[in-house]
């Protein structure tokens, strides 16, 4: 439903037809816009990666964090998860094809951030 902004006669603004739930591009942008879930989804574009790799290549975020991002990207059927060994622990992580289909979102906003020099604001 698109909402319309209506102007009455005394140049009154007001909103008909407002979004009562998220928009599919909010529901989009929480799935995947949460901090470093686009980033470990990107760097599992190529195949299974193995947590302590994913770890290195995070530098900026902690183990605990990085945990907790697969855990909500794994219960989102984003990412599955696959135990290599039991002694000592060690497992890797892989997309899915629905984790897959958000490949090309990620690598235009990518693009996108790149083109005009994005940065964050502390």
């Amino acid at each position: 439903m698109n909402s319309e902004v209506k102007i009455d006669v005394k140049g009154r603004k007001s909103v008909v037809n407002t979004c009562t739930e998220p928009c599919a591009i909010e529901k989009g942008m929480r799935l995947i816009g949460g901090k470093w879930k686009g980033t470990l989804i990107y760097h599992l574009k190529d195949g299974p990666v193995r947590f302590n790799d994913l770890a290195r290549l995070l530098g900026g975020a902690s183990k605990k964090m990085i945990d907790q991002r697969l855990k909500e990207l794994e219960a989102e059927d984003m990412v599955v998860r696959k135990v290599i060994s039991d002694r000592p622990i060690a497992v890797s992580y892989e997309l899915t094809e629905f984790g897959r289909s958000a490949l090309k979102i990620l690598d235009d906003l990518r693009v996108w951030s790149e083109q005009h020099g994005i940065q964050l604001r502390k």
